[in-house]
Parts: C-alpha cells; structure tokens; sequence
C-alpha cells in the first residue's frame, strides 16, 4: 500500500489532475497571456531610432527619434536646400541612413527581404510628376492602376480632384496646378498606407490646398500614414513637426539692410 502511494506521488502532477482542473489551468494561462499582450503597447508602424543623414558628405539630421503608428503624420519643414527630399529617399529605402536605424513593423527597412515588402507600402509623389503628355489625364492616372492590379478607382479619384471633365483631354494641355492634381489622383488610385508626398502643395491654388488636406486627413482616419516635407504651410491635425537646419549659414541680403536702416 505504501509503494503503490509513493508511486502515485511521483506522478506527474497533470496526470493527477482531473480533466476539468487541466482545462482550468489551461484557460487561466491563456486569459494571462492575453491581459499581457493587451498591456503591451502597440510596436509603431514605423520608427526612426537615432537616425542621421548626409547628403555630399555633409550631415543634415543628426540623432532624429521619431514613432509614427497606423494615422499618424510627420511634417519636415525647412528652407530650399535643405535636405527634405533627401530624407524622404532616405524614408523610402533609396539611400541609407548614415547613423541609426528605420524600422518598419519592427524590421530594418535596408534588409533585402523587408525592403522588398515595405516598397510595397509606399506611395511616392515627387516634384517630378511623371505626366505622359501624349496621353490622356484618365490613362494617366490609370496606368499606374493597372501596374498595382485595381481597376475602378481612377475616374472617381479624377473627378474628387476636380478633374473630372477633363478626363479625354490630353495631359499636354493640362496648367502646372492640374497636373499636380493629377498626382494626387494617382495616390487615391492606388491607394498604399504610406504617403511620402514631396512638396504636395506646390502649384495649387487655394482649393487645391484644401483638396490636400482633406485627402490626407481621409487617408490618415482609414489608418494610412502621411510623411510630407514642405516649406508652405499646410494644415495636418495632430502632426509632429521636424525642422531641417538650414545648410549653409544664412547671408545677410539687401532687404535685411534695409531693415537695419539702409546701406550706410
């Protein structure tokens, strides 16, 4: 009797246990892990840990920490040359950061196989609007369609910019204003989560800039996350602002002479 005791001792003690008590303890490790990853903060969609930028071997950002999770906004703002096109190639993965890291969902964007995934994140608008003169403003809006396998989207897109009854004119006819609606129609079309939009404002009047903000402010409520680099104001709710110093020391000009109390 005592061996047989002992025996069951030595048991292990799920074995011991009934069914019931094992699906018990089963049930309470799993509601634990589950209070814990709801505890744990979400990763930022995307994060700049201590990144720094050259551009012809002169820095222009040093130690930049950002975190933009899914709706968020960052601005760059600064004067003409001072280095936000650049660092928006450097968000994009066609240069590297010189310092630091940028993580997407976690990964470093300048690994191959994560780079070939976030490419496919990104929607790049350029002062370089790629405008097929030849075609049509719909054909070229919907090229770009094509290319990411929708359909539907570009004359909606077209006529939410106010273009709508252009669509069969020839892109050559189209004024610099136009054409960089046609740009934004082209984000709507393709619709990726993540804009980086390179002086998005240039050339618009005034009811262009507001088509621009509210776009941004539609894609940013659908989760979508918007990084532009600007020297015009544009309104964007809840933004974080990052300032490029300017490259080179300014000069004094004849208008802050003047200010000062002439040439004398």
């Amino acid at each position: 009797s005592s061996k047989q005791d002992l025996k069951e001792h030595r048991l292990p003690f799920i074995i011991r246990c009934s069914i019931k008590e094992v699906l018990y303890l089963l049930l309470i490790l799993v509601l634990h892990s589950l209070e814990m990853s709801l505890r744990r903060p979400p990763l930022p969609r995307l994060l700049l840990n201590n990144v720094s930028c050259m551009r012809n071997a002169q820095q222009i950002l040093r130690h930049v920490n950002a975190s933009l999770h899914d709706g968020g906004a960052l601005v760059l703002t600064g004067t003409n040359g001072s280095g936000k096109s650049t660092f928006l190639r450097m968000l994009a993965g066609f240069s590297k950061p010189s310092a630091g890291e940028i993580l997407w969902n976690g990964h470093d964007i300048t690994d191959s196989g994560v780079f070939q995934q976030y490419k496919l994140q990104l929607n790049w608008l350029s002062l370089k609007d790629a405008i097929k003169e030849k075609f049509t403003v719909l054909d070229n809006v919907q090229w770009f369609e094509v290319l990411e396998g929708k359909q539907g989207r570009s004359l909606p897109a077209l006529e939410l910019m106010g273009l709508g009854r252009l669509v069969n004119d020839k892109a050559r006819m189209l004024s610099m204003g136009q054409r960089k609606r046609v740009q934004l129609a082209r984000l709507l079309a393709i619709d990726r989560p993540i804009w980086l939009l390179d002086e998005p404002s240039v050339a618009l009047d005034d009811d262009g800039v507001k088509l621009l903000e509210y776009i941004i402010a539609e894609h940013r409520k659908k989760g979508g996350i918007v990084i532009v680099a600007t020297h015009l104001p544009i309104q964007i709710e809840d933004a974080m602002f990052l300032r490029l110093p300017p490259r080179f020391p300014r000069r004094m000009t004849l208008v802050d002479m003047l200010d000062r109390g002439g040439l004398d």
